[in-house]
């Protein structure tokens, strides 16, 4: 089992808790990014820099992952060709996505898209990243990895 970031948009704090358990557990981790990214040494901790471009990374990370990998993303579509794969995708914010909720998660997406695009106003995004957030993440890959990697 491996962990695939999809590590432009991923908040600095999650890459962190990320590194720990990498270091801690032995798992490979590597960090996809259209530019460089800063990581510390380690032998389980990589980066793999791809060119510029609309889902060139998410692309690269389902080229990329086996069955039973670990991919951590906000993006739904990609959390969706993950889990087809036979992988598992957790959030940022550590929602798990599964084969029972990510059918409904693209369609409020969509859904939402869609309203965007006829000019309805929907608000400024996503609240802020908080220390719950962050928590969140921390027992929910902590609860991954004492079940996947352990």
């Amino acid at each position: 089992m491996k962990i695939w970031v999809d590590a432009d948009a991923c908040p600095v704090v999650v890459k962190e808790i990320l590194f720990r358990a990498a270091d801690r557990t032995g798992v490979q981790l590597t960090l996809v990014a259209n530019q460089a990214m800063n990581t510390p040494p380690s032998a389980n901790i990589r980066s793999v820099q791809v060119p510029r471009g609309f889902d060139v990374a998410d692309d690269e990370i389902v080229k990329r992952i086996e069955a039973g990998d670990l991919v951590i993303t906000s993006d739904i579509p990609l959390a969706a060709e993950v889990i087809a794969k036979g992988g598992h995708a957790l959030s940022p914010r550590g929602e798990m996505h599964t084969r029972e909720n990510i059918g409904a998660r693209l369609n409020m997406r969509d859904f939402l898209d869609t309203m965007r695009s006829s000019g309805v106003e929907m608000g400024g995004g996503p609240a802020a990243f908080s220390q719950r957030d962050k928590q969140t993440f921390a027992n929910s890959l902590d609860r991954f990895l004492v079940k996947f990697a352990g």
